[in-house]
């Protein structure tokens, strides 16, 4: 399969991805470097589209400071004016590890994730998606399961388990049981201050799995939504059973997906989504206990990661669903894997994970 640039400019993930790529905070920048200059047209600009921009500390003895108005097309502008930079291994993983950082479901997007969906800025993004898709360092990124370099990164020891078919069981009373509950007891107001569960991953007690990055070991280190801050973890290279795996490439076969297998969560992901989305209505995620039946595991793409994630996806008329809570790459295997040699010790040291 080949990386597509209109899939990368699909999802809010996937421009963000462009976004931050183009700007690389992570260089420092000089008075004349013209990523300073968009860089800070982004911030005002984003800042405005805030749903809750906060309160602006202003450091100093300038009362008189006035907050600079700018336009989304003023920093479209001033984005253009960067120069396309050369992209590498390390600028690219640091780029998607800062648009999955990000990822956010349980309050409205990030004013940076709205000014990207302007249609201003699609012409400045779009070089950015050509130049990944040129690179040799992107083609992974639309692979399928990569069966030979499965690794587990267990966050806080979840997420392995040898009896995936008791989780699955487990799993799937919980979910109906807190739905039943949600009808009760939360208001059917989306917009109610309301907030639960908001993740569509398989049960985290399944092992699940990423691909190896070579010397920057498995992949889920760098890529995770809603990181609780962990600074060492032990991965453990995993052998699957079968090769059975369902592969998640991009929006159509996650609305497929919930075409076949649908499990309502109306009720207990209703608010979380619609300060998400903005869409009030029946939502569905893919019934996990079900799709188990019929394949050993459930891979999302890269790929598909970045241009579904954090989106409303139209599963049929009055029904939707939201990809939240994956890691890009990752597998989630609903069949028993085995070992495959020994751990190793990761320390995150100056932002960048090293054997430990």
């Amino acid at each position: 399969m080949t990386l597509d640039p209109a899939a990368l400019l699909a999802g809010p993930r996937g421009r963000r991805l462009c976004l931050e790529l183009l700007l690389d905070s992570r260089r420092p920048t000089d008075d004349d470097d013209p990523r300073r200059t968009a860089g800070e047209a982004v911030g005002w600009a984003s800042r405005a589209l805030e749903a809750n921009p906060g309160v602006l500390l202003v450091m100093g003895d300038d009362r008189d400071f006035v907050e600079p108005v700018v336009t989304v097309d003023d920093a479209a502008a001033a984005l253009a004016a960067v120069p396309l930079p050369h992209i590498t291994e390390e600028s690219l993983r640091d780029a998607l590890a800062d648009s999955v950082a990000q990822a956010m479901y349980w309050q409205p997007p990030h004013g940076r994730d709205v000014l990207a969906a302007e249609p201003a800025f699609r012409p400045v993004l779009e070089r950015v998606a050509r130049a990944i898709v040129a690179s040799p360092h992107a083609t992974w990124w639309s692979s399928p399961v990569a069966l030979a370099e499965q690794w587990s990164v267990p966050w806080d020891g979840a997420g392995t388990t040898d009896d995936p078919e008791r989780v699955l069981a487990t799993w799937a009373e919980d979910v109906r049981a807190e739905e039943a509950r949600a009808e009760q007891e939360r208001p059917t107001d989306a917009s109610a201050n309301w907030s639960g569960t908001w993740w569509s991953t398989p049960p985290s007690a399944l092992t699940h799995t990423t691909r190896s990055l070579g010397e920057d070991g498995p992949a889920e280190l760098w890529f995770v939504e809603d990181s609780l801050g962990w600074e060492a973890v032990t991965a453990t290279p995993v052998l699957p059973a079968s090769a059975r795996v369902l592969e998640i490439d991009g929006a159509d076969a996650w609305i497929a997906l919930c075409r076949r297998h649908p499990l309502v969560v109306t009720a207990s992901r209703r608010h979380d989504w619609f300060r998400v989305t903005g869409r009030d209505g029946g939502w569905v995620q893919p019934d996990w206990q079900a799709v188990a039946g019929a394949y050993d595991g459930v891979h999302l793409t890269v790929e598909g990661y970045l241009s579904a994630a954090t989106r409303l996806l139209d599963v049929s008329e009055g029904w939707a669903s939201v990809i939240a809570g994956w890691a890009p790459d990752a597998t989630y295997w609903f069949a028993r894997t085995l070992s495959g040699g020994q751990p190793e010790s990761w320390l995150l040291v100056d932002d960048e994970w090293r054997r430990g």
